[in-house]
């Protein structure tokens, strides 16, 4: 955690992290989210779109969008996420302390992320398990 939510008065909260995992793609209705890459290359799967975001380079995802984010390159990218406003180490800390709960197989389940995303104004898309829509 570089900058709080309490530090800043709730306009932000920068983190810098290593995405080890992808994060499926979801929608922020309050915050807008900033991501600058330090090292590595993270994979960005935005509205329509797919790009790879290299080392140096800036990602501007605003609120409404729905985005999901790759770890593009081994090792996994280092980034900066910014969050306006503020709050985002504070659903950070809610998915931590759910610990492996959160996983199916191994990977972020957004069925089971989406309770405690919902108390910060996010939404996870919930895809249909195969063979589930008859």
């Amino acid at each position: 955690m570089k900058a709080r939510t309490d530090d800043t008065e709730g306009r932000f909260s920068l983190l810098e992290v290593t995405v080890a995992r992808d994060i499926p793609r979801h929608t922020h209705h309050v915050a807008d989210e900033c991501i600058y890459v330090l090292d590595g290359e993270l994979g960005v799967d935005f509205d329509d779109r797919s790009l790879t975001a290299a080392k140096g380079t800036f990602v501007l995802l605003p609120y409404g969008i729905p985005h999901a984010l790759r770890c593009a390159s081994n090792p996994p990218p280092r980034v900066v996420p910014i969050s306006s406003p503020g709050g985002w180490e504070c659903y950070l800390e809610d998915l931590f302390e759910a610990g492996s709960s959160m996983f199916t197989d191994g990977a972020l389940d957004p069925v089971k992320i989406n309770p405690i995303a919902a108390e910060r104004a996010i939404h996870y898309e919930e895809t249909a398990k195969l063979g589930s829509e008859r």
